[in-house]
């Protein structure tokens, strides 16, 4: 195996910009081999790996993302479910099918986001880019590092199969000094979109939104590419912040057979959101959690249309006027969840509800069981347009009663949904 250093090709801890250098190294990697990030601190813009080729940042060793826009080429690309313009990405793969490749090692990936944010947002030229972006790739690994910073999602991976994330740190909304990005809205740690055969263990994500979320493109252009999200596997995670391991909103090329397993949620407003709404179309179907746990006690983020409590399983996702009583047509774009199961789950919240369930009057929510599970929340839970709901050795503490959902404080506007 032939190793590439970047130095080699005149990349240096100097606090300049040396795109070029670096995507040289990446260039001339030969098949098999590895591109080496050593100890320091380098300076780059967006740049793009290749086929059979591994990038290992070495401890100590950060690609930090430079500040300037310039250096992100405006490009299309996919943008919550959809195809956009927008900022290339800091790590990123072309279009074209890739197989093998390999992020991995003891240093950090950093988007620079707290100032990119701003500036993307600022020119909105285009959509905002992420750390790391990787599309229609067939075997990729990410163990080890750490990714932080994003100005948008922080790992984002579509269209590819037989994925392992390994041992991986996220931290979506703080650079390497431990600064926040105030301003940060819609930073996911790791986005699964489209994908197949995947699985995220041993991962530690600290999240300003979703910390994993499962998802399956948007509306009519999910439907017209229609790949699913299939055979996800979550297990030994840790998840600080943000809202847990969310299934959905955009679910429109399908979502089925998702286990999560073996993991602890702190400070986090949900362990599992399951959510559609209307115009998505396609189904969210043999979804599991099992043996996780949950302790908040954050009460700085209120519930929401967004955001309901520790399990919510929402087919009214973000809409601010929806009326449970009222049924539409159904058609291919109603969206369908069924066959949920949550075993030995604890969770103690001090807002939202235990359990959320809202279903469409046209296609209720089919086959909830909960088993072993113990909830404690401000209120025990709600159930609406639902069907073959089981609890068994299963207690939901809180205020007692369905409190209307109208009567609730959900639609409070938030940014960008």
């Amino acid at each position: 195996m032939d190793d590439v250093i970047i130095t080699d090709f005149g990349a240096r801890d100097d606090g300049h910009v040396h795109t070029r250098e670096i995507q040289n190294a990446i260039d001339l990697c030969p098949a098999g081999g590895v591109v080496i990030v050593p100890a320091g601190t380098y300076l780059t813009g967006a740049l793009e790996l290749k086929s059979d080729m591994t990038l290992r940042i070495e401890k100590n060793g950060c690609l930090l993302g430079s500040p300037d826009t310039a250096d992100y080429p405006i490009r299309q690309d996919h943008h919550e479910g959809r195809e956009q313009l927008c900022y290339s990405s800091l790590i990123s793969t072309g279009p074209a099918p890739h197989r093998n490749i390999t992020i991995e090692g003891e240093g950090c990936i950093d988007a620079n986001g707290r100032l990119l944010f701003q500036r993307e947002i600022r020119e909105g030229r285009a959509k905002r880019g992420k750390a790391i972006s990787v599309r229609n790739t067939s075997g990729l690994t990410i163990r080890g590092i750490t990714v932080r910073n994003a100005a948008f999602w922080c790992v984002h991976i579509l269209y590819c199969r037989n994925v392992l994330i390994d041992g991986v740190s996220v931290h979506t909304a703080y650079d390497s000094e431990g600064r926040k990005n105030p301003l940060l809205y819609n930073g996911d740690g790791i986005d699964l979109e489209c994908c197949q055969d995947a699985v995220v263990e041993n991962c530690l994500i600290e999240s300003q939104d979703d910390c994993l979320a499962v998802k399956s493109g948007r509306d009519a252009d999910g439907r017209r590419i229609g790949i699913p999200s299939v055979r996800i596997r979550v297990r030994n995670c840790r998840f600080r912040h943000g809202f847990g391991v969310a299934v959905g909103s955009e679910i429109s090329g399908g979502i089925r057979d998702v286990e999560v397993s073996g993991c602890e949620f702190s400070d986090s407003f949900s362990i599992a959101s399951v959510k559609c709404r209307r115009g998505r179309g396609n189904a969210i179907r043999d979804i599991s959690f099992r043996n996780c746990t949950l302790a908040n006690t954050d009460r700085s983020i209120r519930p929401t249309r967004w955001f309901k409590g520790i399990l919510y399983i929402d087919c009214s996702y973000g809409e601010g006027d929806f009326d449970p009583d009222v049924a539409m047509p159904a058609d291919e774009t109603t969206p369908e969840i069924r066959d949920l199961s949550f075993e030995s789950i604890e969770g103690v919240s001090s807002v939202g509800y235990g359990l959320y369930v809202c279903g469409l009057k046209e296609m209720p929510v089919r086959g909830v069981t909960l088993k072993n599970v113990r909830l404690k929340a401000e209120y025990d839970s709600y159930i609406v347009n639902a069907e073959d709901v089981c609890l068994e050795n299963t207690v939901l503490e809180g205020k007692t009663g369905n409190i209307p959902y109208r009567d609730q404080v959900w639609f409070r506007e938030m940014k960008d949904g």
